[in-house]
Formats: C-alpha cells, sequence, structure tokens
C-alpha cells in the first residue's frame, strides 16, 4: 500500500472517531440543554399568554 493510501486510510479512521465523539457531545450535552430550556421558555411563553389572556377577559 503507498504511504499516501495509508495516510488517506488513518485520516478517514481518525475522522470517524472524531464524529462518533462529536455526534456522543452532542446527545450527551446539548440535547439535553436545549430540552431543558426550551421547556422553559415555552412555559415562560404560556405564562404570558395567561397574563395576556386574563388582562383581556379584564377589559369586557
Amino acid at each position: 500500500m503507498a504511504d499516501w493510501e495509508k495516510d488517506v486510510r488513518e485520516a478517514a479512521a481518525n475522522a470517524e472517531k472524531e464524529l462518533q465523539r462529536l455526534i456522543a457531545y452532542m446527545n450527551d450535552e446539548v440535547v439535553p440543554d436545549v430540552r431543558r430550556h426550551s421547556s422553559t421558555a415555552l412555559n415562560t411563553a404560556a405564562d404570558k399568554l395567561r397574563e395576556l389572556a386574563q388582562s383581556l377577559e379584564g377589559r369586557k
């Protein structure tokens, strides 16, 4: 096998390992954090909409 072929195979193997690490990081760290912040934002929006609805009912 030529040196450049060996280098390409090693680079591909390293890229695959790094991609697996990135996927694990995204699944373990990023996704749960996004979900946590998304639910907080949705709860805040729901509270504000509830306040708006109560305000509109009070104006009738």
